[in-house]
């Protein structure tokens, strides 16, 4: 029961995190403001995260644990490269869109002066998904014996440069302009990328 009810309260914390990152944009985010926000004592703080940094790091471990576990069934379910390449790019803007103060994680503005691991852990978590793309294109491209031209490199770091500025746009406009504006019809225009010369 004990770890049921730490469990939840650490829940309490990361959605106090993200809720706080989200409203108070530019506000640097105190051990002592979270501790008031949850209504708990900044010793109970520390009694479920060692340091601020590893809160923030449980925000990444959940964006991480949302995003792949879905990222993987697309890859399995989804036989069509870009109908795979489609679902993960809307995958994660619905998810930032729903998510806007873990946004300001995923741009590294709720970073600043907080640990450098924090920068690698953002950093790791895109080229994942960059990295999960370049091998749709591959298999696809053995699969149907054709060649990418330019290669699939510089194709899914298009795709993922456009969401990246797709998730900035929503920070840098405080979360008026959705990341998922216009983006079927944007989609369109990306799609022959995964078309094959």
């Amino acid at each position: 029961m004990a770890t049921k009810n730490s469990s939840k309260r650490k829940n309490e914390i990361l959605q106090a995190l993200a809720l706080m990152l989200e409203k108070d944009p530019g506000e640097r985010i105190t051990t002592a403001k979270l501790a008031k926000q949850v209504g708990v004592s900044e010793a109970a703080l520390y009694r479920h995260f060692p340091s601020k940094a590893r809160m923030f790091e449980g925000l990444i471990e959940f964006t991480e644990e949302a995003l792949f576990s879905r990222i993987n069934l697309i890859a399995k379910e989804q036989a069509v490269l870009s109908v795979q390449c489609q679902q993960i790019l809307s995958l994660v803007l619905t998810f930032a869109s729903r998510n806007p103060g873990i946004c300001r994680l995923l741009t590294g503005e709720a970073l600043s002066g907080e640990h450098e691991r924090l920068r690698g852990r953002i950093s790791q978590l895109f080229n994942r998904i960059e990295t999960q793309i370049k091998q749709l294109f591959r298999q696809h491209e053995v699969s149907t014996k054709a060649k990418y031209t330019p290669e699939v490199s510089s194709r899914a770091n298009l795709l993922l440069a456009t969401v990246e500025g797709r998730i900035q746009q929503y920070v840098r406009t405080d979360f008026v302009q959705s990341p998922l504006a216009s983006w079927e019809s944007q989609w369109q225009l990306l799609e022959p990328i995964t078309v094959a010369d």
